[in-house]
C-alpha cells in the first residue's frame, strides 16, 4: 500500500516541498497529493508589479510537475483533523460538495495573507498584495484614478518599499506617500538607508515617519496625532497573519498560529506533521525565530521534504542551513537595494546599489521561480524505496531521532 503524503498550498515552500519528495520517494512507494485553489504558480513577491499593470509569466502547475507522479488537486482546505489524520476540502471556488483526504504524512504550508492588524476601515478602503487577487484588485483601482490623485502604503517593511517605489515609477502622475511606524529603512546599515532616501527624494514619495495609523477611511488615514492623510487608495502592507486553520487543530501553535516544529521541520506535538513556510515557527542563528518570507520558507522546504524522505527510507537525517545572507528589496525597474545580514538577519555596513542591485534581485526573483520547477536544483533525481513499517507501527521507520 502506497503511503499516503499530502502537501497544504502550493506557494514557494509547498510547491518545492512536494517536488523534491516526489523525486526524493519512489512513485510505487508513495503518492503525493499537493492542494492548491490555483492552478497556477504564483510569484508572491512579484505581486506589487502586477499591481502596477505588469503582465507576468503563467507558470502551471500541470506543466511544473509533470512526470513526477505529484498529483495537484485543485481545492480549497477547510479544516484538519491532526488526530484523524483528515483534511477537509471544497471546490477551489469555495463551493461543490465537500472531501475529506485521508493523509500518513501531512506538510502544511498554507503560509499567509495580509495582517489588518485589527486597524478600523482596513477591511472596507485598504488595498493588499498579499495575494493576486489583492494585487489584481488594486491594480484595476489603479488604472481608474487621475492625475494627482493620492496613493498611501501603510508599512515600512520591504513590502511596503517596493510597493510605494513601484506605483511611484508606474505612474509619476500620482501623489504617492509612505506612512511608517518607524523612521525610513531605520533597520538598514547607513548605506542602505541613504540610497533609500535618494531614491524615494528621486521618484517624488512623501515620508510619513513615526506615523501609526489607526484608521482608514475612503479617502484618508488617520495617524495617531491626529494628523489626517490624504488618500484616494490606501495599500496596506503591515505585515503577515498566518492561515486559522492549524489554531483550530490540536496542533502545537504559538499565539500568532505558526505551527511550531523542531530543526527537521516536524511539528512537537504531531509527528507525523511537518510545517513549511509562513506556517512554522523555526528558529534560526542565535536562537531567533526565522522570518516570513520567501528566503526562509525555500530552505525549509528542502529540510522538510529531505527528513521526510531519509525517516521513511531508513537513511541520515539531512541538516539544511537556515541562515540569511542579505535582503533582496526592488526599488522599482531600475532600482535596488541588497542589504547584506549576518547569518541571524541583523544589518552590516555593506550594500549593493542602484541598478546592479535591480539586476541582482531580478535574477534572485527568477532564481525562486525556477527553484520551484527544479526543486533539487539541477541534481539528479534518485528515488529511494521506502522501508516497510514493522507490524503495528503507526509512522515511518527511523534511524535517528
Amino acid at each position: 500500500m502506497q503511503h499516503r503524503i499530502i502537501v497544504l498550498g502550493a506557494g514557494y515552500s509547498g510547491a518545492i516541498a512536494a517536488g523534491r519528495l516526489a523525486r526524493r520517494l519512489h512513485r510505487e512507494d508513495v503518492a503525493i497529493t499537493l492542494v492548491n485553489p490555483e492552478p497556477d504558480f504564483i510569484e508572491r513577491v512579484r505581486n506589487h508589479q502586477l499591481a502596477v499593470g505588469q503582465d507576468l509569466r503563467a507558470r502551471p502547475f500541470s506543466e511544473m510537475f509533470a512526470g513526477t507522479g505529484v498529483e495537484l488537486k485543485l481545492a480549497k482546505v477547510t479544516g484538519v483533523d491532526v488526530d484523524c489524520k483528515t483534511v477537509a476540502v471544497v471546490g477551489a471556488d469555495g463551493d461543490g460538495a465537500a472531501e475529506e483526504l485521508s493523509y500518513d504524512t501531512l506538510v502544511y504550508a498554507l503560509g499567509s495573507a495580509w495582517n489588518d492588524q485589527g486597524v478600523p476601515g482596513t477591511d472596507e478602503y485598504a488595498h493588499q498584495i498579499a495575494s493576486r487577487a489583492g494585487a489584481l484588485r488594486l491594480r484595476e483601482r489603479l488604472a481608474r484614478l487621475d492625475a494627482g490623485e493620492s496613493v498611501v502604503v501603510v508599512g515600512g517593511g520591504l513590502t511596503g518599499l517596493e510597493a510605494a517605489t513601484e506605483i511611484a515609477e508606474a505612474r509619476p502622475d500620482l501623489d504617492v506617500a509612505l506612512a511608517t511606524r518607524g523612521e525610513l529603512g531605520d533597520w538598514l546599515s547607513p548605506k542602505g538607508r541613504a540610497h533609500l532616501r535618494m531614491v524615494f527624494a528621486e521618484l517624488g514619495i512623501t515620508v510619513h515617519e513615526h506615523a501609526v495609523v489607526t484608521g482608514v477611511e475612503a479617502d484618508r488615514v488617520a495617524t495617531a496625532d491626529g494628523t489626517a492623510v490624504p488618500a484616494a487608495v490606501t495599500v496596506w502592507t503591515t505585515g503577515f497573519a498566518v492561515h486559522p486553520i492549524a489554531a483550530a487543530t490540536s496542533l502545537q501553535v504559538t499565539e500568532a498560529g505558526q505551527i511550531v516544529v523542531d530543526g527537521t521541520m516536524r511539528s512537537l506535538s504531531h509527528p507525523d506533521v511537518y510545517a513549511v513556510g509562513d506556517a512554522a515557527m523555526a528558529m534560526g542563528p542565535a536562537d531567533k525565530p526565522l522570518r516570513m518570507s520567501c528566503a526562509t520558507g525555500t530552505p525549509m522546504a528542502w529540510q522538510a521534504a529531505d527528513a521526510i524522505a531519509a525517516r521513511m527510507t531508513g537513511r541520515k537525517l539531512p541538516k539544511t542551513p537556515l541562515r540569511y545572507f542579505n535582503q533582496c528589496i526592488s526599488l522599482g525597474r531600475r532600482e535596488g537595494l541588497i542589504q547584506y545580514v549576518t547569518a541571524d538577519d541583523r544589518s552590516v555596513n555593506a550594500a549593493l546599489t542602484g541598478r546592479l542591485a535591480a539586476f541582482y534581485k531580478e535574477l534572485v526573483c527568477k532564481g525562486a521561480a525556477w527553484g520551484v520547477a527544479n526543486p533539487l536544483l539541477g541534481l539528479p533525481s534518485r528515488p529511494r524505496r521506502v522501508l516497510p513499517e514493522p507490524a503495528g507501527a503507526g509512522a515511518p521507520v527511523t534511524t535517528s531521532p
